[in-house]
């Protein structure tokens, strides 16, 4: 294969593109040179090496590190078609038109639906046990303070008594991070997860203050529709459960789409997945079939 050659970018450029990225972590080489890149100085000679020879795979593997001035560097080049091609991916990238930035976020917001589909269909990442672990309260206030939360502790068919503690364990973490979450914002004691106790406690009270009023009791100012509301709001059927589980999904399914869920996932990896545009693209012809078949 003929070497190719590249005049317009100087030595001293050369020198200094090399010289900077040597010292960077985490570099590409392929398997031939990953034994000769083990210190800056064999990674600088490596670069120099590229740059001198083929130009155009030197900015496929490596331009993204590249600053602006580094860039401007091969404006010289800009004749071959395969340099060119390069140097005009890079620039948009680091400096976007406002159309390119357009449809930046349009393939953003495709990948990102196309990754919820198959997150939806292959994984458990919205399953309810995990999307209660990483929004606690949130589940708490949708699903959570309707459910009997005493089976969560129990040992389930064919489990180890290991996994048994160890999900205990991970049980009371949720539960304190719930109650922190109830005590900032101010919730009242008796309706803190964990202090059923002290609610029906007080529901016995009012059981036995309804046998026997006093006079206390008659002159009091609360109204009797609060009592009703809130043995109303403790106790919904299966259905009404569901629904509320669905509201709860939705909002994590839309927290994933705003890109609020960067502790839990890589957006960079998904935002930049090629292999997603296949899926929406797909969507979006189903879609549009669909469409015309129902306007025909």
């Amino acid at each position: 294969m003929e070497e190719k050659t590249n005049p317009g970018i100087s030595g001293d450029a050369m020198e200094r593109i090399s010289e900077r990225l040597s010292p960077l972590e985490n570099l590409y080489f392929p398997r031939a040179l990953q034994s000769a890149a083990a210190d800056p100085s064999q990674r600088k000679a490596i670069f120099s090496d590229l740059l001198s020879r083929d130009v155009a795979l030197f900015l496929e593997r490596y331009g993204s590190l590249l600053t602006s001035n580094e860039l401007r560097e091969f404006d010289a080049l800009k004749s071959d078609y395969e340099i060119n091609w390069h140097l005009k991916r890079l620039w948009s990238i680091m400096s976007p038109t406002s159309e390119e930035l357009r449809m930046r976020s349009v393939t953003v917001k495709n990948r990102r639906r196309a990754y919820l589909d198959k997150l939806m269909c292959d994984g458990d990442y919205f399953s309810e046990d995990a999307m209660r672990e990483r929004e606690p309260y949130l589940h708490h206030e949708y699903v959570g303070r309707f459910q009997d939360q005493s089976g969560r502790g129990m040992a389930r068919p064919g489990e180890r008594w290991s996994e048994t503690l160890m999900r205990r364990s991970e049980e009371a973490f949720l539960v304190a991070k719930i109650r922190g979450e109830q005590q900032r914002l101010g919730v009242a004691e008796r309706d803190w997860i964990g202090n059923e106790r002290i609610q029906e406690e007080e529901e016995r009270r009012n059981v036995t203050r309804d046998r026997h009023p006093t006079a206390a009791h008659l002159n009091h100012s609360d109204d009797p529709s609060d009592q009703t509301r809130e043995n109303e709001e403790s106790s919904l059927s299966p259905e009404e459960l569901q629904d509320r589980l669905n509201q709860f999904t939705y909002i994590m399914q839309q927290k994933f789409l705003l890109g609020e869920d960067q502790e839990h996932l890589d957006y960079s990896r998904i935002d930049n997945d090629e292999t997603l545009d296949d899926h929406w693209q797909r969507e979006a012809n189903v879609d549009a079939e669909e469409k015309y078949f129902a306007d025909d």
